[in-house]
């Protein structure tokens, strides 16, 4: 008892040794990395690196030590000594890529004014893997786990000009597929063939085709030479541009980010990345911008209440409190979501949902059939949707693309921050602003100088002839700065194929005659356009006949050679039955010969996935025929 008065005297002069640290990560070349791990050697405590490399840290005294780590970086130790401020530079390792403790996230409902998490996961349980200097997430595949869902593709078939004259399709501006075969040929497997949609494959990139003139919303650019996998047949390529409105100039928009907080979602490549990717949106916003967040788990939400641009930091709070748990009634989500956009509709702007799942969804109206007339009945509210897709092992790629192509929508799947960057960035506009809605091509062949052609992909927007002049059937939507790429593969009058097959004559009709060489001479074919303004209910109709000006396939553009390289990709990876005399050297020396105007590296990167397919190719590392629909 006579010690106590002295114990409190000790304790009245002891300051508290806590000492907080932040910096700067970068690599060797002066790029931030991003999710690096910071640690205080000896310690439980963790932070992680945002987008910019910046991470901030306590460390329980001014002498600690941190441990900075990276998958494919050699791990570094730095002494505080005292400063406030601790930069690392990582250095890129010698040794084979390997597991690393990942950081998990805040638990606590209080705002996080930094990408600093704490609880920690090992990433040897999740599987999930950060390569160096890619910014993209890998998972170690466990087929036994593996669920996810890809619709089984049945590859269009060449037919007839003379029998069947009129094709008519939906654009698709989406690229989801892409960045879904990116991710399957990075963890060492060759992807399904449901998840190989080559028209998604080819419109990734962007094309330099001219920007429209007058008040017209696209431009038209047609190619015509010989097709690379077989000689005697020829390509046509079909180039749209969209207009480019400067970000300054486009209508103040009303956005309802609705995310997928269920428990499937609980993961560093879901809801964690999630929330990089929308700070990134967030950083984009001006004054004139309104945002709201609604979350879905076991039920749905409103966590943030309709926000403008210019309080970025409420935007922020509210998406790092988030957190992952729940079943996913995602049914209940989506209603939601479009009640708030509605009751915030800007007459004259831009009103989008914004979703962010990896639509697995099990609680409430989860059924495809469900969520297709759920989605058909608020896209009539003027609405229009977005579909961000994440995550692995479990992501729902079939059930993303119906959400998508019925609610006047767009699909991306993100795979890591460069891509969360290439979608809500660097293509803002295009992912997020729609110039043009329901837009439709009929192409009409001249049976005179075409005998069969074969629309190379776009197979889940194939339209019947009669629906090209209906305006009530629901067609694709072109966003601002888009192009829009479509080939087909044609095979001119005079040659024997065995993939035309012939059919009895009629006996009660007139037998069709090919036109005479005589009539439209130089046209090989017309292609119809109908588009309808973002808030137009009547079409209008543009028309674009092509003549017979093919050149070889060494004098045609950049654009084609390189569409054409993606497009005979994409038949390998699916190994169609049209794939004819095609190899995956062919499309290497196509690509790299079309890789000249490549400011962004995404052609530089095609070619490397060119590489590791021959690679997996030869070892024959392909997932099991049964990923058709349904699940893996």
């Amino acid at each position: 008892m006579l010690m106590i008065p002295v114990i409190f005297a000790v304790l009245s002069f002891y300051k508290p040794t806590v000492f907080k640290v932040s910096g700067w990560v970068t690599d060797e070349q002066g790029s931030p990395v991003a999710a690096a791990n910071v640690t205080e050697k000896g310690k439980k405590t963790v932070a992680i690196t945002d987008q910019n490399g910046y991470y901030s840290i306590t460390v329980s005294n001014e002498k600690a030590i941190l441990v900075f780590s990276y998958v494919g970086y050699q791990v570094q130790e730095k002494k505080v000594n005292g400063k406030a401020q601790v930069n690392a530079v990582m250095k890129t390792a010698d040794a084979p890529m390997e597991e690393v403790v990942v950081a998990g996230y805040d638990k606590s409902k209080s705002p996080v004014k930094r990408s600093y998490y704490n609880n920690v996961f090992a990433g040897k349980a999740s599987g999930v893997m950060i390569a160096p200097s890619s910014g993209y997430y890998y998972e170690k595949d466990d087929e036994g786990f593996n669920t996810e869902g890809y619709d089984n593709i049945t590859e269009n078939i060449f037919l007839s000009a003379t029998d069947n004259p009129l094709s008519t399709f939906s654009i698709d501006v989406d690229a989801a597929s892409y960045s879904n075969v990116r991710r399957r040929l990075k963890t060492g497997q060759l992807p399904p063939a449901g998840a190989v949609r080559i028209e998604e494959m080819i419109n990734y990139f962007q094309y330099h085709y001219p920007q429209p003139k007058n008040n017209d919303p696209f431009s038209f650019t047609t190619e015509i030479s010989d097709a690379p996998w077989n000689p005697d047949h020829k390509l046509v390529m079909i180039g749209m541009q969209g207009k480019k409105i400067p970000a300054e100039n486009l209508p103040a928009s009303n956005f309802v980010f609705l995310i997928d907080v269920s428990g499937s979602m609980e993961s560093p490549n879901k809801l964690g990345l999630v929330k990089s990717s929308l700070l990134l949106l967030v950083d984009q916003l001006r004054e004139q911008d309104k945002v709201s967040i609604v979350v879905y788990a076991g039920a749905a939400g409103l966590v943030l209440k309709p926000t403008t641009g210019t309080n970025k930091t409420a935007i922020k709070d509210a998406l790092e409190r988030l957190t992952a748990g729940g079943s996913t009634a995602g049914g209940e989500g989506i209603e939601l979501a479009y009640k708030t956009a509605r009751e915030n509709f800007n007459k004259t702007g831009n009103n989008r949902v914004i979703l962010c799942t990896d639509g697995d969804f099990n609680v409430g109206a989860s059924s495809d059939d469900e969520m297709e007339r759920l989605i058909e009945k608020e896209r009539k509210s003027g609405v229009f949707l977005t579909v961000l897709g994440y995550g692995m092992g479990n992501y729902k790629d079939n059930k993303m693309q119906k959400l998508a192509d019925k609610g006047n929508g767009n699909h991306a799947y993100i795979d890591g921050m460069n891509e969360a960057k290439k979608v809500l960035v660097n293509e803002f506009g295009g992912t997020l602003f729609t110039i043009a809605k329901d837009v439709k091509l009929q192409v009409e062949f001249n049976p005179a100088k075409v005998q069969g052609y074969r629309l190379v992909g776009y197979e889940n927007r194939m339209l019947k002839k009669e629906d090209f002049n209906d305006d009530q059937k629901d067609a694709g939507d072109m966003g601002s700065g888009h192009t829009v790429t479509a080939i087909y593969e044609t095979i001119p009058v005079g040659i024997q194929s065995s993939f035309l097959k012939s059919v009895d004559g009629l006996k009660y009709s007139n037998n069709t005659k090919a036109l005479s060489k005589t009539n439209f001479n130089e046209e090989v074919m017309t292609i119809k356009f109908r588009y309808k303004a973002p808030d137009g209910d009547m079409s209008k109709l543009i028309e674009h006949p092509v003549k017979d000006n093919g050149v070889k396939i060494s004098g045609t553009s950049e654009n084609f050679r390189f569409a054409a390289a993606v497009a005979q990709f994409g038949m390998l990876l699916r190994n169609s039955e049209f794939k004819g005399n095609a190899s995956y050297n062919t499309v290497l020396q196509l690509a790299k010969n079309a890789a000249l105007n490549d400011k962004e590296g995404y052609k530089k990167e095609f070619i490397s996935l060119v590489e590791t397919a021959i690679s997996l190719a030869k070892n024959k590392k392909t997932p099991a025929d049964t990923h058709l629909a349904g699940s893996e």
